[in-house]
Order: C-alpha cells, then sequence, then structure tokens
C-alpha cells in the first residue's frame, strides 16, 4: 500500500511553474507616467512574515486605460515574497479610471493574494498615498473610514510606497469579496 501524502493547496512549489511568469518592473522603457516604487511584506496575524505568498498587481495606465494586446504596457506584475515575506514592485502610477454609475476610481493597483492555505486568492486594492481622488472614490468609500488606512499605501522618507499586507488580526489588509 501507498502511504497518502500531505496536500498542498498552492504550493510551497511556485518557483516551479511560476517563476517565468514573475514580473516586478511593469515600468519599462518608453512607457509613460510618474514612476514608483512599491515595497511591503506579507505577515501572519502575529506581524511575522509568510516567505512563501505569492503577489499580483493589474492596474491601468497613466490615462487610466486597462491595456491592450499590442500596447507597450501591459499592466501586470507578479512576484513572490522572500524569506522576510517582503515584495517590491517598480510601475507608473495608473490615472483615474471610471467607475460605476458615471463615477470615477482613483488610482490604485489591483492586487491579488496567494498563499499555503488559501483555497481560493484573496483580492485587494492599494491605494495611493496624498491622492486627492481617494476622497470619492466609490469603492474606497465602501470601506468603514477607519479601515481604510489598510489598503493605502504611505510615502517613506526616500519616495518609496510602503504597503503591508496583513493576513489577520488587528488592523488586517481589507479584503473585498468578488
Amino acid at each position: 500500500m501507498i502511504p497518502a501524502t500531505t496536500s498542498q493547496t498552492v504550493g510551497p512549489y511556485f518557483s516551479i511553474g511560476l517563476s517565468l511568469l514573475f514580473r516586478s518592473d511593469l515600468a519599462v522603457p518608453g512607457v509613460q507616467g510618474a514612476r514608483f516604487t512599491l515595497e511591503g511584506r506579507v505577515l501572519d496575524a502575529n506581524r511575522q512574515p509568510i516567505p512563501d505568498a505569492l503577489i499580483e498587481i493589474w492596474q491601468a495606465d497613466s490615462v487610466g486605460k486597462y491595456p491592450q494586446e499590442q500596447d507597450a504596457f501591459r499592466g501586470f506584475g507578479r512576484v513572490a515574497t522572500d524569506s522576510d515575506g517582503a515584495f517590491r514592485f517598480t510601475s507608473i502610477k495608473p490615472g483615474p479610471l471610471p467607475g460605476p454609475h458615471g463615477t470615477t476610481q482613483a488610482p490604485h493597483l489591483e492586487v491579488s493574494v496567494f498563499m499555503r492555505g488559501l483555497l481560493i486568492h484573496l483580492t485587494t486594492r492599494m491605494y495611493f498615498p496624498d491622492e486627492p481622488a481617494n476622497a470619492s472614490d466609490p469603492i474606497l468609500s465602501l470601506v468603514p473610514a477607519a479601515r481604510r488606512e489598510t489598503i493605502i499605501a504611505r510615502k517613506t522618507e526616500s519616495g518609496v510606497l510602503h504597503w503591508d499586507v496583513l493576513m489577520q488580526g488587528d488592523d488586517e489588509t481589507v479584503f473585498f469579496d468578488i
């Protein structure tokens, strides 16, 4: 009789099938827009790093248009967290996007989190700090004011955006049902 093996929901073998698809630099030469770097960590409820998560981002270009096949800007990035739970992307700031019922959405990144123990990935957004359009964003306004800071990055002294994804506990990142 062959002994049963343990099951894994999504890993830990990201590098075997996905490493060729990793893309951390979306701001390739020739793409127009204000460049930014986003750094952060994926943390558990005890604020311990999750070293084997996968972060994907989707975003519009600098004029608020999602990329088409012929566009130089692809709008998609994917990275694995390192041993400290850290991730990093370089991209361009997206423009405002059309929202529901004729509204306008503030510039943001769509973020998916994949990790061990999750049968279905989690979805959230990352908004830009000091963005005037955040005040009227129809999706951000659905989030209780006290929780909005969990999905708004902060700018460091060096100009890098910092945003941690806290999977559980106090100040857990807001995740959306889609």
